[in-house]
């Protein structure tokens, strides 16, 4: 049974994205068996993942909307043959979405419900969210077992995290009795600023959850990396960027809530 693991945080430009392509690709570099599903309508984890997000008939918007099923929207290993990765891809469609939940019955269990069929199919499913706390980031914590949070270096870190946890904790209260918060990582680390480090140090002080030892290092080659449509371990991957995400993708394997 595939482990499915939500990438959350509601505040923009923290790496959200970019963890779930990386995340997702490194763990297919491994061996696992992995599948990308992009829940954000700026479609950047299916871009970034070498699709032409503007060229698709049929995405996860459409197997929302009951118009498509999802192997019919599923895109089978669209980088190299030899990475077991496939992608349910969206584009600014899914946008739509959040209206055309309002009147479905209970709107919160559709993704849920679409992808409890194949998720013995996979080792690890990862749900890029949308920077929103709104249906859709929703309904990928009801279809999800864990949260992972990515936090960006900087001043502002911990803004907004206090509201992301009480969110997660009330989907567990009431859609998701088995939800829990996978671990924080922290991004965009840079080690010759003092700020990187108090961010670190502040986060660890204040925040009661489990955060990996892996930090990801601010890096060009992962900042050019989606505009090629290609993860960073294929991209370059003796990059610093890209050891990075091979020490969270080790670390997300052995997580200890899963041993």
């Amino acid at each position: 049974m595939g482990r499915i693991i939500a990438i959350a945080n509601q505040k923009g430009g923290v790496g959200k994205t970019t963890t779930s392509i990386n995340l997702a690709a490194c763990l297919a570099e491994k061996g696992k068996k992995v599948l990308a599903i992009d829940m954000d309508p700026q479609g950047n984890l299916t871009s970034g993942l070498g699709i032409d997000k503007n060229s698709l008939d049929l995405t996860i918007y459409q197997a929302i909307c009951g118009e498509c099923n999802i192997g019919e929207c599923m895109i089978v290993r669209p980088l190299d043959k030899k990475l077991n990765l496939s992608v349910l891809p969206a584009n600014r469609n899914l946008a739509g979405a959040e209206v055309e939940l309002i009147n479905v019955e209970k709107p919160q269990f559709i993704l849920k419900n679409l992808i409890k069929g194949i998720r013995k199919n996979f080792d690890f499913i990862i749900i890029d969210c949308p920077p929103a706390l709104g249906m859709l980031t929703i309904n990928s914590m009801t279809a999800a077992d864990t949260v992972l949070v990515p936090i960006q270096c900087e001043f502002f870190a911990l803004d907004g995290l206090s509201q992301l946890i009480y969110t997660i904790d009330l989907i567990k209260k009431s859609l998701n009795k088995n939800l829990e918060i996978e671990g924080v990582v922290f991004t965009m680390f840079d080690s010759r600023t003092n700020l990187s480090l108090e961010v670190v140090d502040n986060v660890k002080n204040h925040l009661d959850q489990f955060i990996y030892k892996t930090v990801i290092p601010r890096n060009v080659r992962l900042a050019e990396a989606p505009s090629f449509g290609l993860p960073i371990n294929l991209y370059d991957s003796k990059s610093s960027g890209a050891q990075g995400y091979r020490d969270l993708a080790d670390e997300v394997i052995k997580n200890k809530l899963f041993l």
